[in-house]
């Protein structure tokens, strides 16, 4: 009983760690100036302030990515295609100004320790210091940003579902095999 309480445990922590990490996901357009500003603020400043953050970009003029982009505007409850539409956690916001960086960062902090609220803190003093010096010294950092691309995605999916198909009837053949050889033996007896 003990040895079940402490892997519950254990498997709870890590669950709670992973919720703390931010998701941020940015809807853009590549001519959108305001789309390009955002996106310069999240992975130039957000992603090297925020260690345990991870952004993915949807380009919207993909086709392939529409349906996501429709499916995130009814979430957000946003009538308008408006890019950048920006969401964080559970958090939706549309549109980018310079005015709205103290809000995107409370959204990151929505979840986070105070632990992490602190090391963000120290991050963003360094990044005022010397911001290349930082950047330099925590490049891996630019890794936490990905592209999302739907059309790999069901790509990936149809892959999957062709290599379950082939698994699937892998073992059935073996598992009729296995009854053919059996039966046979049987008869021998």
């Amino acid at each position: 009983m003990k040895k079940l309480s402490f892997l519950a445990a254990f498997f709870g922590l890590a669950f709670i760690g992973a919720a703390s990490a931010a998701n941020i996901t940015v809807y853009y357009s590549p001519t959108c100036p305001h789309c390009h500003h955002a996106r310069e603020f999240i992975e130039g400043t957000l992603v090297y302030e925020y260690p345990e953050i991870t952004v993915s970009n949807v380009n919207v003029m993909e086709q392939a990515n529409l349906p996501k982009f429709q499916d995130t505007l009814a979430k957000c409850e946003y009538e308008s295609g408006g890019v950048p539409v920006i969401v964080i956690g559970e958090k939706c916001f549309q549109g980018y100004a310079d005015f709205m960086q103290a809000e995107l960062r409370e959204a990151v902090e929505a979840d986070m320790s105070d632990a992490q609220k602190q090391t963000a803190a120290e991050n963003k003093n360094a990044m005022a210091e010397n911001a290349d010096e930082f950047k330099a010294a925590n490049a891996k950092r630019a890794n936490a940003v990905s592209e999302y691309n739907a059309a790999a995605v069901v790509e990936k999916k149809t892959e999957g579902e062709s290599n379950l198909l082939f698994y699937g009837l892998l073992i059935a053949l073996v598992a009729a095999l296995g009854f053919v050889l059996i039966k046979k033996d049987g008869g021998k007896k």
